[in-house]
């Protein structure tokens, strides 16, 4: 003797609460993943080859109004105005994402779309709320070091 057949109603009303779950999930309190294509392009440019000696960059790395984010060492570096140069954490604090561009006088997070202000690190646009931790680096010259 076989079991009775599931009534279609049942499987319908399970399948819908299990989407309904996957939707839940995906709010911001769920895991961070790569940019959707609603979300900003990734940057198109190459990684910044590692200086020798130590040195983190050259001051010529670091455009002015702008930055370089050096993800293998998850710090960002940037030159606010001509000859200021600033660190600060690469990960943002909303999600511990690594920012992924500088543009426009702010860094960006594109899980998100956290951006923080290049001359401080302090939040420009949400849903982060704190700012990114400075880092310490020593210009000596041309060179950049982070301490």
């Amino acid at each position: 003797m076989s079991p009775a057949p599931t009534p279609r109603r049942t499987v319908l009303a399970a399948a819908a609460s299990a989407t309904a779950a996957l939707v839940t999930g995906c709010g911001d309190d769920g895991p961070t993943s790569p940019a959707s294509p609603a979300s900003p392009a990734p940057p198109t440019s190459t990684p910044t080859p590692q200086p020798p000696d130590g040195e983190l960059a050259r001051t010529a790395d670091i455009p002015a109004g702008g930055g370089t984010i050096f993800k293998e060492r998850k710090v960002v570096v940037t030159q606010p105005r001509e000859g200021e140069f600033k660190a600060f954490s690469a990960v943002c604090t909303h999600q511990a994402c690594i920012v992924a561009t500088v543009e426009n006088g702010t860094i960006n997070c594109v899980c998100h779309g956290s951006r923080f202000r290049i001359a401080d690190g302090s939040v420009a646009r949400g849903p982060a709320t704190r700012p990114l931790p400075a880092e310490q680096i020593t210009v000596t010259g041309d060179s950049i070091r982070l301490t």
